[in-house]
């Protein structure tokens, strides 16, 4: 008899089949991808305090402690369906149907596509894609490209694909349209972008980044903006360029831009095609929830978490008997606070399972203080408005609606 299905083997899944694991309980995990760590397998990056973040590492550290303590990890399994029966839930996949009376939906983020004609060219993927192949397989995505779309989740893959000697000719928007919303608008991007000043590769655009928080001086910045753009560690960014079309007749040959003014409105008879092999599109990130949508849980809308999350508390449960969530589902935030929510909700689930241990309260309370500590410590949110969200999720939770008898 299984205790607990963990869906999703990346940082919140790990994790929380971990802390389930390591409280008695017997925990499968089961991932699509043909190997455990999720968005964890293509991270590497320098945090400001000089130490390096190797995704692959943790991953395996996390591994190796779930296979220490029996988890069993079934990888290239996808699950279709999710249904309660009585007291067990019913996990559907692709290897046939497994019962446990616990599900931990830990199935993390997806990426926004942004079309444009030519779009489905050979050699178009989505930064995400870019990541992977270039971390995970080791594969050069092309000799030169440029990445359409200027988010924080662009930049820090815009360095991962640099330290592999992959060159990116320069960073551009998309074109203005009802598809790309905000990420069309240069001072909606700019905005955006602020929020990461921190970790500007330069302290004049540092000092410069502060004065640009305020309306006005923004407004100035986007319009004496250099055509040329400013270089982030040597790629130009362009805010005042968008992606009109990406051309080529077998694969990619080059991207069609034109300028744009403050508004993000094509300034006429500026076209020009730049050339390249390879087009990263950078449409942002979005939670991955379908799967408790099909369990039947509850849903809010709220921009602050990145889109549409699933009801939850801060100890991980749903209004679901014995449905809990971590991770990217409910909110976009980095690997570290996934793993941080995962504990919490292996917590939360013994507690659940009646592991009536004595520290079994006080670990819970531990842990949730622990995912607020590491959120503000966070060196990057890739929403910066990720405390108000949260604060709207709890006091949405604490609500009489979606309170349920425990």
């Amino acid at each position: 008899m299984i205790d607990v299905i963990v869906i999703g083997g990346g940082p919140a899944g790990l994790a929380g089949a971990i802390t389930c694991a390591g409280s008695g309980l017997k925990v499968k995990v089961i991932d699509e991808f043909i190997k455990p760590g999720g968005r964890l397998l293509g991270q590497l990056h320098q945090e400001p305090s000089g130490e390096w973040w190797n995704g692959i590492k943790e991953s395996e550290r996390l591994h190796q402690e779930a296979k220490r303590l029996s988890v069993d990890i079934c990888c290239g399994v996808s699950v279709y369906n999710l249904e309660k029966e009585e007291h067990l839930w019913n996990v559907h996949t692709s290897s046939g149907t497994l019962e446990a009376p616990c599900v931990l939906v830990a199935t993390g983020a997806a990426e926004y596509p942004i079309p444009l004609p030519g779009w489905t060219l050979p050699g178009v993927m989505s930064i995400g894609a870019a990541q992977v192949m270039t971390n995970v397989h080791r594969v050069q995505i092309g000799k030169k490209g440029i990445i359409i779309g200027a988010n924080i989740l662009a930049f820090a893959i815009l360095n991962e694909l640099q330290l592999a000697d992959i060159k990116v000719d320069r960073v551009i928007l998309p074109e203005k349209s009802p598809i790309s919303q905000k990420a069309g608008e240069p001072e909606e991007v700019m905005k955006s972008l602020l929020n990461a000043a921190h970790l500007a590769p330069s302290p004049l655009l540092r000092i410069g980044s502060h004065f640009m928080k305020n309306d006005r001086m923004r407004k100035i910045a986007l319009n004496f903006y250099p055509k040329n753009g400013m270089k982030v560690n040597g790629t130009p960014l362009q805010l005042r360029k968008a992606a009109l079309e990406i051309i080529g007749k077998d694969r990619v040959e080059g991207v069609r831009a034109a300028d744009i003014d403050a508004n993000g409105n094509i300034i006429a008879g500026s076209e020009r095609v730049y050339e390249a092999d390879f087009v990263c599109i950078a449409g942002g990130l979005y939670p991955l929830a379908e799967l408790a949508a099909v369990a039947g849980c509850p849903f809010q809308y709220i921009p602050e978490l990145g889109g549409h999350v699933p009801h939850h508390s801060e100890t991980m449960e749903t209004p679901l008997d014995g449905l809990f969530v971590a991770g990217n589902i409910t909110g976009i935030e980095s690997g570290k606070i996934a793993m941080a929510q995962g504990t919490t909700a292996g917590f939360s689930i013994a507690k659940y399972a009646g592991k009536k241990s004595e520290t079994i309260d006080q670990q819970l309370q531990q842990a949730i203080q622990n995912v607020r500590t590491v959120r503000r410590k966070a060196t990057i949110q890739f929403n910066p408005k990720i405390d108000s969200g949260r604060n709207k999720m709890r006091e949405l939770w604490g609500s009489r609606y979606f309170s349920t008898p425990r």
